[in-house]
């Protein structure tokens, strides 16, 4: 018998927490990332120590769970600075956001239901992060800042074209003709594609474009390179080139792999004495063809910014996603850090 004023109900199911994995939890994570739709290669431990390795970066993986079952999170990468550590979106790390579990109901109001109890606790444990700074990038279909603009993050759009290439005769139907007949041209004068391990002529291409157009190198030449080496032998990457018929390598992109379902191009260059072959169109057609033969599904062309490069971007048939930038406000001493950058920078 209850004694008076005891409250008889039973107490209600545990809500989710969220909290730093440990090492020996990455497995379960990379499986619970593989099939999650916002998950990708970015948001998995293996890749984060890569990059890491090549920047002086950190990471961890914050894990929102129920029980023992995995419902969502995000790869927190961080660096350093003067004014405060910080965690952002950046060059080989386009997407560093939410990863969210999908729901099989036919009701969206219990799957959003759910997905806000996920994003309140994994929101809970970002905002407790001490940080100066703090930005995230999710990949699509993440489509629901409510919650952190409620709480005062500032959320704006980004974009990316992302080609679906399962069904690759239907992908070279949506190929722009003028693009279909570039890649026909260079097949027809003996290009090929080659998957290999020339660092120096990808790298090479890549320091021109930097000189031609002023567009940033990624990173130092010693440090993409060991970036490039552990990738490759851990087969998380591969490096497409489209090669003349004496070798000559006169355009290259690094496909980042993973076991999930989409790959992405997380770095494309070309030498500009071969741009009007349509040596590009060629090696894009050719490296979808590829990563399809491996079993992926889509590839992420990374960014779409408008600008020339977008523009050759839509004509390969991708579907323009949008995603989100979550940034919660900055303490004022980085402000202050920010302010003085862009002073010297004048």
């Amino acid at each position: 018998m209850a004694a008076a004023g005891e409250n008889k109900q039973k107490p209600g199911p545990a809500k989710p927490a969220a909290r730093a994995l440990a090492e020996a939890d990455y497995g379960n994570w990379n499986k619970f990332n593989s099939t999650a739709p916002s998950g990708s290669i970015y948001s998995t431990p293996e890749y984060l120590d890569v990059l890491c390795g090549a920047t002086g970066g950190r990471f961890k993986i914050v894990a929102v769970e129920k029980g023992s079952e995995i419902l969502g999170g995000a790869a927190v990468y961080e660096e350093s600075s003067r004014f405060g550590s910080f965690v952002s979106d950046r060059r080989l790390l386009y997407y560093n956001g939410i990863v969210l579990r999908d729901y099989d109901t036919k009701y969206p109001s219990v799957k959003m239901s759910r997905h806000l109890e996920i994003l309140d606790a994994l929101e809970t444990a970002m905002a407790a992060m001490p940080l100066g700074s703090f930005r995230i990038k999710s990949r699509a279909p993440f489509a629901d800042p409510r919650l952190f603009i409620d709480r005062g993050w500032s959320a704006t759009p980004a974009f990316s074209y992302v080609v679906k290439i399962k069904d690759t005769k239907a992908a070279w139907d949506r190929i722009e003709q003028n693009l279909r007949r570039l890649v026909d041209r260079c097949t027809e004068q003996g290009i090929k594609l080659s998957d290999d391990d020339d660092f120096e002529s990808f790298f090479r291409m890549h320091a021109q474009t930097h000189d031609r157009k002023g567009a940033p190198i990624y990173l130092p030449k010693d440090a993409f390179k060991k970036y490039f080496e552990r990738l490759k032998s851990l087969n998380l990457c591969k490096l497409y080139q489209a090669r003349m018929p004496d070798g000559r390598s006169i355009a290259a992109q690094i496909v980042l792999l993973g076991t999930h379902p989409v790959a992405h191009t997380v770095s494309a260059a070309a030498d500009a004495e071969f741009l009007k072959l349509g040596a590009s169109a060629f090696l894009r057609w050719r490296a979808f063809e590829a990563l399809a033969a491996l079993g992926f599904e889509a590839n992420d062309l990374t960014d779409a910014t408008l600008n020339p490069v977008t523009h050759f971007k839509s004509q390969l048939g991708g579907d323009l996603n949008m995603c989100w930038v979550l940034s919660r406000p900055q303490t004022r001493m980085f402000r202050f850090g920010a302010w003085m950058q862009s002073l010297r920078s004048k």
